[in-house]
């Protein structure tokens, strides 16, 4: 009983935390102006809003916001995200009225603002014939009529020298003209003050208000004002919007939110649709930053309906049921508990475990002890895998940043639902990662079979991907070319590694920036091995179906499906030319003579003697010319299309290491090649390989016969 009394009291102890976070949640504000609270899509700093449409000004000194349409600034009184409204000062039109004839034309084409539904037209006067104009047609008439014997106490607008109706959806133009009206005693309303104006039914219909009219009774006597309150409709620009989710800075199918796009309903020239976002039932908080709602206070209703259910067992159970309750508590424990070691053992197999178990059994390969982490700590590690846990999803799988039961940071791969034919490649990566053991490869601690979907949990690397920092650079710490130079102959090294060093010859057959993390010191890690192959070491190649990132993708492989230890080769060379240039490997801002692909455009390039044109700024700046020539010379090796003809990762790497080691001498006395094959003529690719021109000595690779013959 003492378990059950336990559980119910964290039950609850929960649920109030929750319910203080989500009171926490409602209570933040980005930023204010006096008392307004100003939320995202708005804002007041360059950065903070959406666009310039959304930009509040705010006078310091008096603490007023306002937001300028069509040249017109207007002062906000308040902004509603879960509406998307916004209550603005709106201009009241008038004539006669004491000198103080106004008659304002606010327009919001090209803005993502209309009046709101919520909104009467309202005109006062003896005998005013108020129209509203929209695009030289007239969408709404408002006609009141003299009655001198008006009882002016009686606060009431039916058309007795006040009348009011409602307007259209999607109202753009404010623009009223009004006339006077013949009283039928043959007195004319020309002479007589009237105006007219939008106003929110709100602020109409509740008396809290109507203090601040100025002392008359009458909330539709507005003589005295220049402005009153007026709600705005707003949303995201459709195409605003879209490029948004094409991006990927606003989730458009989250589970936490929901967008309608509105049609406007009424003929214009430049009106385009706009969206409109709210959370989803038990989410809350502002849909407009990333498409994202919190939970809500779902929570809470839940957490009630609990302590009414427990309330009402507590009345109702006696004595000679709490035994009863304590023995169907223990006979459920002990079937979830046999029911979820079941669940277990059917996942394991499921998920390959026997399949794991075959491959270290049989003695193939040597791995020592591959630990098998419990799902309970994993889930608990990773806050049950939450969403804000999320460091980066790929064709192979979700990756959650994870903190385990001693401290230590993880990053943990839940696997996409795999079927029989991908079983082995899952197993695969399993298994090599577990042979690898290089400071440049990301050190796998083990996985979790047990769980519906297959776990895999890696160290924490916390600087990120190569290609977030070389294509989404961060101005305060930029990648300079010393860092460049020395990822690169890391992950040449690597490679290197895994080619020769490794107790069995892998492959990676999927190299790219994105498979290159960077850790605390911005050292590489080479990571993701889903697609990786080991190999004899008297095999030369391994025949698969086509796969890859294209753009990276090495021709010769592209062609005959045979993959070598050349095929990482020309991976890695997309990538040096990457850490050179900064620019994407397929990018569509190229044009076609320049070539899509980075490849080409670089060779290109140098045949044209036009390379320090392409090259990052950085590069230019920080790197000495001829240690820059270098690595581009072999690059272009690495890219060579006869696979035969390319440099090895050892070759490779000795050049880098050479490179590094020679940055602060004289690049001269250290090297000799020919300049002009490097920035002008084309290579012939009949002559010696480039890497000879180094002097590293090892030119075996490149004298053996075509490992292919299908070009």
């Amino acid at each position: 009983m003492a378990a059950v009394e336990l559980t119910v009291f964290q039950v609850i102890l929960l649920f109030w935390s929750l319910r203080t976070a989500v009171s926490q949640v409602e209570m933040r504000c980005p930023s204010s102006c006096g008392n307004i609270c100003i939320p995202y899509p708005f804002g007041m700093e360059e950065g903070s809003y959406l666009d310039e449409r959304f930009k509040i000004l705010c006078n310091s000194s008096s603490g007023v916001p306002k937001l300028t349409v069509d040249g017109t600034k207007l002062e906000v009184r308040d902004i509603s995200v879960r509406r998307s409204t916004i209550g603005v000062m709106f201009p009241v039109v008038s004539a006669n009225c004491g000198g103080k004839d106004r008659n304002t034309v606010v327009d919001l084409e090209g803005s993502p603002f209309v009046f709101s539904s919520e909104n009467y037209f309202i005109a006062r006067g003896c005998g005013n014939l108020a129209l509203m104009n929209q695009n030289q047609s007239t969408i709404g008439v408002c006609v009141s009529i003299c009655d001198k014997n008006r009882d002016s106490m009686m606060a009431s607008c039916s058309g007795t020298d006040c009348c009011q109706t409602t307007i259209p959806s999607f109202l753009k133009v404010f623009n009223v003209t009004m006339k006077g009206l013949d009283d039928g005693k043959g007195s004319s309303g020309e002479k007589q003050c009237r105006y007219a104006y939008l106003v929110a039914q709100s602020w109409i219909n509740y008396g809290s208000y109507y203090s601040d009219v100025g002392g008359d009774s009458d909330p539709y006597d507005m003589r005295h004002r220049d402005s009153v309150p007026v709600v705005l409709d707003w949303g995201i620009d459709e195409r605003v919007f879209e490029s948004l989710v094409k991006n990927g800075s606003f989730h458009n199918s989250s589970y936490s939110s929901t967008c309608q796009f509105l049609n406007p309903s009424i003929n214009s020239t430049n009106q385009s649709s706009t969206v409109q976002c709210s959370c989803r039932p038990g989410f809350e908080g502002n849909p407009y930053r990333y498409g994202i709602c919190e939970a809500g206070r779902a929570y809470d209703n839940y957490r009630r309906k609990i302590k009414a259910k427990m309330a009402g067992i507590g009345v109702g159970v006696g004595f000679g049921a709490l035994f009863l309750l304590i023995g169907l508590w223990w006979l459920y424990k002990v079937f979830k508990r046999k029911r979820s070691e079941k669940l277990k053992k059917k996942y394991f197999k499921r998920n390959g475990g026997l399949l794991l178990q075959e491959q270290l059994s049989s003695g193939e390969v040597s791995v020592e002890k591959i630990k098998m982490f419990p799902s309970k700590e994993l889930d608990k590690a990773t806050d049950h895998y939450n969403v804000n846990r999320t460091l980066g999803q790929g064709g192979q799988g979700t990756v959650y940043k994870g903190m385990l039961a001693d401290g230590k940071i993880v990053a943990v791969k839940k696997s996409k639902v795999i079927d029989e034919g991908n079983l082995r490649q899952f197993i695969n990566e399993v298994v090599l990662l577990s042979q690898i053991n290089h400071r440049n490869v990301v050190k796998l601690l083990g996985c979790c079979l047990e769980t519906e979907l297959p776990l895999l949990v890696y160290e924490f690397i916390p600087n990120g991907t190569l290609y977030q920092f070389l294509h989404d650079p961060n101005e305060e710490f930029p990648l300079t070319w010393e860092m460049r130079l020395r990822i690169a102959a890391e992950v040449a090294g690597a490679l290197f590694y895994l080619h020769s060093a490794a107790s069995l010859p892998i492959f990676h057959r999927d190299i790219k920036s994105t498979n290159i993390l960077l850790d605390e010191k911005y050292r590489a890690k080479v990571a993701d091995f889903g697609t990786s192959r080991s190999v004899s070491i008297d095999q030369t190649h391994v025949t698969t179906q086509v796969q890859g990132t294209f753009g990276y993708l090495d021709p010769e492989y592209f062609q005959s499906s045979q993959f070598t230890d050349k095929s990482d080769v020309y991976s890695f060379g997309v990538v040096l030319v990457e850490l050179l240039t900064g620019q994407k490997a397929i990018s569509f801002k190229r044009s076609e003579e320049q070539g899509r692909s980075l490849a080409t455009y670089f060779i290109m390039a140098m045949e044209s003697n036009c390379l320090f044109d392409i090259l990052d700024p950085q590069v230019v700046k920080q790197g000495e010319r001829e240690d820059v020539l270098m690595v581009a010379s072999l690059a272009r090796s690495c890219l060579r299309l006869n696979g035969k003809e390319r440099p090895t990762m050892k070759e490779v790497t000795m050049v880098l290491e050479r490179i590094k080691k020679s940055e602060n001498l004289t690049v001269q006395q250290e090297s000799e090649y020919d300049r002009k094959e490097v920035m002008g003529a084309p290579w012939d690719v009949t002559s010696a390989s480039t890497i000879s021109s180094f002097d590293i000595g090892a030119p075996s690779s490149l004298d053996e016969k075509p490992l292919l013959h299908t070009y």
